[in-house]
């Protein structure tokens, strides 16, 4: 053990009289510990969270859009079996989009009607695991059979107080035109399933029915909206988009689910980024403690350094005895915040039902927020990133002190001995 280490860590042992230097140390390992934790608990948060939107949201949407410039896709059956031999593509699958007004016993709301079909809906969304009454399949029944079947969202159903086996009136804006004027279509629907994703927008805002009906209802003269694709790598959907684009040569045109909801995704990108920058802050003001530590325990040791001066220690073993005291403090506090932040995050869910469970509430409504649990994720890289700049933030506060502490003239130290 050199000499510069082993009085580093002999100067962490405060003497009686030292005592108040001691405390500070304390509170400045204390201060990187709650910095740390809170920034790998708060990053996780916002990460799970993400992570969790993310998932619902390419749930019921598909990775890649493809449209057509006009009046829809006459050929989608040609369409869907040219996208499925792009590479990286995993399913396909027409749909048709309209906006229409819901009637059911309890009253009338608005909503998006879409056309699926059922066989192969299943190979791009989640739509078939999220149903939850009912069957899918109850949609295929055709208008000739009697009243055509709908899925409609959980909360839809509740607003217009309908249940499976129940009749809802969908209402088209588009409607006939007559002599007196023109007259919304209307068509009766039996509801044949309640599906729910858990995200509120969709819940209270779509309804399914089968592509057949929905080209029906909609005159859409056989045609459809566009072609849903699932690729492999949901980052890559935009280098996918283009080889399907290329591949179809014609006038279609493609959207990747990162271009459609770039707003949020950005929105929550750069909170996440404000969250790091103001709970960085926090080790910084520990740094501050670690530096006044040091310029305190410069002052206090400044006859121990005259000594060590005297006997031959250089200017450079001076300085390295107080940057390893104050790198020591870092270390310390980033090694413990990082347990403790690591293991809160990845047990966020059970330290909530203990808080949840001891002072008798609940810490997010599911009626209110529409999530039941805090959706924590660990990230390696920002665990690594905020261990780094920890660290590195201790040693840079260190130098100040330990210069200074290098320039200490000896002969001052030892006039009055």
């Amino acid at each position: 053990m050199s000499y510069e280490l082993f009085i580093g860590l002999r100067y962490l042992k405060a003497k009686r009289k030292q005592t108040f230097i001691s405390v500070i140390s304390f509170i400045s390992v204390l201060g990187i510990t709650v910095g740390v934790t809170a920034l790998i608990i708060v990053l996780s948060v916002m990460t799970g969270f993400e992570e969790n939107l993310k998932e619902k949201i390419l749930g019921v949407n598909a990775n890649v859009v493809v449209t057509s410039f006009g009046k829809g896709i006459q050929d989608y059956d040609r369409v869907t079996t040219e996208v499925k031999k792009v590479k990286g593509v995993v399913g396909a699958t027409p749909f048709t989009y309209n906006q229409a007004m819901l009637s059911g016993p309890s009253g009338v709301i608005g909503a998006v009607v879409r056309g699926i079909d059922s066989k192969t809906a299943g190979d791009v969304t989640v739509l078939p695991e999220r149903v939850k009454q009912g069957s899918l399949e109850g949609i295929d029944s055709p208008f000739e059979a009697g009243a055509p079947g709908i899925v409609l969202g959980k909360e839809l159903a509740r607003n217009i107080g309908a249940g499976v086996g129940d009749m809802v009136n969908v209402i088209s804006p588009t409607g006939t035109m007559t002599v007196a004027g023109a007259i919304p279509r209307m068509a009766a629907f039996k509801v044949a399933g309640i599906f729910e994703v858990g995200m509120y927008e969709y819940d209270s805002s779509l309804a399914f029915v089968s592509l057949v009906n929905a080209q029906k209802f909609f005159r859409l003269s056989g045609a459809a909206s566009g072609v849903e694709v699932k690729v492999i790598d949901i980052y890559k959907a935009g280098e996918v988009a283009a080889e399907i684009t290329t591949a179809l040569k014609g006038s279609y045109w493609t959207r990747t689910w990162m271009e459609m909801n770039r707003n949020l995704f950005s929105a929550l990108r750069l909170e996440k980024a404000a969250m790091f920058i103001i709970l960085t802050l926090i080790i910084v003001v520990a740094a501050l403690n670690i530096i006044s530590t040091l310029i305190m325990a410069v002052m206090e040791k400044g006859k121990d350094i005259a000594i060590l001066k005297s006997l031959g220690a250089t200017s450079g073993g001076i300085m390295r005895i107080f940057m390893i005291e104050g790198v020591i403090i870092g270390v310390a506090g980033t090694a413990l915040g990082t347990i403790i932040g690591v293991g809160a995050a990845m047990n966020l869910e059970k330290i909530v039902a203990l808080v949840e469970r001891i002072f008798h509430f609940k810490v997010l409504p599911p009626s209110v927020y529409y999530i039941d649990k805090f959706p924590s994720q660990v990230e390696p890289a920002f665990v690594i990133v905020i261990v780094v700049i920890s660290i590195s933030i201790s040693f840079l506060a260190t130098l100040y002190p330990s210069w200074q502490a290098s320039r200490f003239d000896p002969v001052e130290g030892l006039r009055y001995e």
